[in-house]
C-alpha cells in the first residue's frame, strides 16, 4: 500500500464529498419531479413506480455520482489513512448536503443545522492535525 501525504488525501476526501453530494443532490431532486411513490404505485403497480423512477435522467445521474463516490472512497481507503478519510468524508458530505440543500433544492436549512456543520468542519481540522 502507498501512503500519500495529507495534501492527497484531502484531494482524495474532496473527490468523495464532491461526488456523494452531487449524488444526494440529483436523487433528491429526481424523487421530488416524480412525486408522491405511494400514489404512482396505487395507480401503476410497483412495476409502474419503479419504471418511474428508474426513468428518470437526474436519477440515473444521481446513481452514477453516488457510484464514483463509492469508488473514490475505495480508493482513497487503500491509499490513506481511514482514521482521516472515512470520518472526514461522511463529515463534509453533511455539511456539502446542507449547503446544496439550501441552495438547489431551496430547502429551509435552520440555525441549528449550520451550527452543526461549523462543528464538523472543526472536528475535520482537528482529525487533520
Amino acid at each position: 500500500m502507498t501512503q500519500y501525504p495529507l495534501l492527497w488525501q484531502i484531494l482524495m476526501i474532496g473527490c468523495i464529498v464532491l461526488w456523494a453530494t452531487a449524488g444526494d443532490v440529483l436523487i433528491a431532486s429526481a424523487m421530488r419531479n416524480i412525486g408522491d411513490l405511494d400514489r404512482i404505485r396505487a395507480v401503476k403497480g410497483i412495476p409502474g413506480a419503479a419504471a418511474a423512477v428508474l426513468g428518470s435522467p437526474r436519477f440515473g445521474l444521481g446513481v452514477l455520482c453516488m457510484s464514483l463516490s463509492f469508488f473514490s472512497m475505495l480508493f482513497a481507503l487503500s491509499h490513506g489513512d481511514l482514521t482521516l478519510i472515512g470520518p472526514a468524508a461522511a463529515s463534509l458530505t453533511f455539511v456539502t448536503n446542507a449547503i446544496a440543500a439550501k441552495f438547489f433544492l431551496g430547502e429551509n436549512v435552520d440555525r441549528r443545522r449550520w451550527l452543526a456543520a461549523v462543528f464538523v468542519c472543526i472536528g475535520v481540522a482537528l482529525l487533520a492535525h
